[in-house]
């Protein structure tokens, strides 16, 4: 093992959590289990790296494993990334074909390598037919750089794709024609659909964020959740507060459903106008550029907090549709022009 790949597992095994490095080591199932009994994982993290390390030169590690422990380790901190969506489709009338995960690698990796000689590519199978795909750019005179990797993950027989955002945007075109060269489809669009929770992405591309799920109080009767009214007030008003928020309530539910919304952190929108006005005159009447702006919603939970709006009482039922067509449109970043 060289020194370069010595330095890659040094920095690789460093960044991993000590509470999670038994269960990434493990899960990685490359040093034996009594290999890991021999290891000291309560001394200093920098002599236990130097172990772990030493471990890995005594079974002839390769960059590929070194590169594998690297996409367990980001599987296990996937947030940590930006994630966009990619949609491919098929020709007119081109007919889906029987899916081969070994052809599609063996594939892709071959378009990769032909367009560009200083180019690493790993995988991994995952769970529901997916395959993580780690890769390492070079240029044609630099070596691939093993610390800026990006990353894809890819549903077999779907048409879509995610990546991890990279620096590299030359490259993209090319990932762009491996992916729909391997997996047989014929063109590959971006989505404009980005966050760091890739499950939620998933969910909303793949349409499983309506599914039904036990929530607190959701099976009880709308008119037996408890409504926070004072006893003591006027019975119309109380009738009419009542009435509202269910209402409300009801509004809410059919709107967002009675689930888990996916976790997306923000949905952008970006509004070009031309200037109204029926008064003549004026500074901008005659003006020919349109007015632009940007409005950018952001939170922990984008979706949970603009369904918890109208019941709060902070917005009017039903909010507008720009906000609440995110997960149906496969959207969080939106154009707003005149007609």
């Amino acid at each position: 093992m060289d020194e370069t790949v010595s330095e890659f597992f040094r920095r690789t095994i460093l960044k991993i959590p000590l509470t999670e490095m038994m269960t990434i080591l493990k899960t990685w199932n490359f040093l034996s289990e009594n290999q890991l009994q021999t290891v000291n994982f309560r001394q200093r993290k920098e002599s236990l790296v130097q172990d772990l390390v030493l471990l890995c030169e005594e079974n002839r590690a390769s960059l590929n494993d070194a590169a594998l422990l690297d996409i367990i380790y980001t599987q296990f901190h996937r947030h940590q990334k930006v994630w966009d969506v990619f949609q491919m489709s098929k020709g007119p009338g081109e007919d889906t074909d029987l899916f081969d995960m070994e052809q599609f690698k063996s594939s892709f990796k071959k378009i990769l390598k032909r367009a560009l000689k200083n180019v690493t590519v790993s995988f991994r199978d995952a769970e529901e037919n997916a395959v993580w795909i780690r890769i390492a750019w070079g240029t044609q005179y630099g070596k691939p750089n093993q610390y800026k990797p990006a990353y894809v993950v890819y549903y077999s027989q779907t048409p879509y794709a995610f990546t991890s955002s990279s620096q590299l945007k030359s490259n993209l075109p090319l990932l762009g024609q491996a992916l729909t060269i391997a997996s047989k489809h014929h063109q590959i669009v971006k989505m404009d659909l980005r966050s760091r929770y890739l499950d939620s992405l998933k969910a909303i591309v793949f349409k499983q964020y309506n599914q039904t799920f036990e929530t607190h109080n959701s099976t009880t009767p709308l008119q037996e959740r408890s409504l926070g009214l004072d006893i003591n007030m006027d019975s119309r008003i109380i009738h009419e507060n009542k009435t509202e928020k269910e209402r409300v309530q009801r509004v809410t539910q059919e709107i967002f459903g009675d689930y888990p919304q996916p976790r997306l952190e923000f949905a952008q929108y970006k509004l070009e106008t031309k200037f109204k006005s029926d008064l003549n005159g004026g500074i901008l009447a005659e003006r020919e550029e349109p007015l632009r702006c940007l409005v950018k919603f952001s939170s922990p939970h984008l979706l949970e907090a603009l369904k918890s709006l109208a019941p709060a009482g902070i917005a009017d039922a039903p909010l507008s549709p720009l906000l609440t067509c995110i997960p149906n449109k496969g959207m969080n970043y939106f154009k707003i022009r005149d007609k």
